[in-house]
C-alpha cells in the first residue's frame, strides 16, 4: 500500500468505518485522516499501537541510561553484584 492510499479524508471515513477498522487489523500500517485537506488524526491498529508504546518505552530508558552515563551517575557492575550478594539470604 502507497502513502497516498493510506490518506483518507474525514468523509471517507465516516462511510467506510467498519472495512477502515478491518483494514487497519489486517495490514497493521497507520491511516491518516485529513480534514479540510489537512491532516488531523493517525489511526493504527491496537497491536502495532501496543508495539510502539513499548519500543518507545524501551527508547526513554536507553536515553536516561544515556544521560546518568554522561552525567557520571554509574557504579562499576562488580561493587553493585557485591552488594546485592550481600542482600541476598545465604543458601
Amino acid at each position: 500500500m502507497t502513502l497516498s492510499d493510506r490518506i483518507k479524508p474525514i468523509s471517507y471515513l465516516k462511510a467506510h468505518a467498519a472495512e477502515i477498522v478491518r483494514t487497519l487489523g489486517e495490514r497493521g500500517e497507520p491511516l491518516v485522516i485529513t480534514q479540510n485537506g489537512e491532516a488531523k488524526v493517525v489511526m493504527q491498529d491496537i497491536d502495532s499501537y501496543e508495539q510502539m508504546q513499548e519500543t518507545l518505552a524501551l527508547l526513554k530508558i536507553l536515553a536516561l541510561g544515556d544521560r546518568q552515563i554522561e552525567a557520571g551517575q554509574t557504579q562499576p557492575a562488580a561493587d553493585v553484584t557485591a552488594r546485592l550478594r550481600e542482600r541476598l539470604p545465604a543458601r
